[in-house]
């Protein structure tokens, strides 16, 4: 059986979501629900649309010029086990994986030892955005981030990427 993913949408090309050109996967279902998020349409867990990550990867393999993927939501960390697999597709082929989270990593680190898909989407994530939006935090100077308290974790840098 292939991987499923429930999606609010996917985007082919983006330059805002992580570095260089990007394909977007915006994850269905989100427990944080922060207050003034950017894509309040990804809360529920129940709308949205399934798709494969086979079908995913397809997409993102049709744009040589792209440089990785991203996870976003919604929150990947709901969707850990296809995403971590359809992130070892992507840098078995040397692309970039950029993971969106309202976790903490510190928290994440303790889930994982609990629930291993957590820590394997860790494990194949090069670049974490981590803690929840918080509107009082708004800076919208900063690099791939919302609000100051989200911190650009680098986790594994091969050495040619482009972060």
């Amino acid at each position: 059986m292939a991987f499923e993913l429930r999606l609010s949408g996917l985007v082919e090309e983006s330059i805002v979501d992580g570095p260089g050109l990007r394909y977007v996967v915006f994850v269905q279902g989100c427990p944080h629900h922060c207050k003034g998020c950017h894509n309040p349409q990804t809360h529920s867990f129940t709308d949205g649309y399934v798709e494969t990550i086979d079908y995913i990867f397809r997409e993102y393999r049709k744009n040589p010029l792209l440089s990785g993927i991203t996870f976003s939501g919604g929150e990947p960390f709901c969707q850990p086990e296809p995403l971590a697999a359809l992130g070892r597709m992507v840098r078995a082929t040397g692309g970039h994986v950029m993971t969106y989270t309202g976790y903490v990593y510190e928290d994440l680190l303790e889930m994982a030892k609990t629930d291993p898909a957590i820590g394997n989407l860790l494990s194949v994530t090069n670049v974490l955005v981590d803690g929840p939006y918080v509107e009082e935090l708004r800076d919208l100077t900063l690099e791939f981030r919302g609000s100051s308290n989200q911190r650009l974790i680098t986790l594994d840098q091969p050495a040619d990427a482009p972060l």
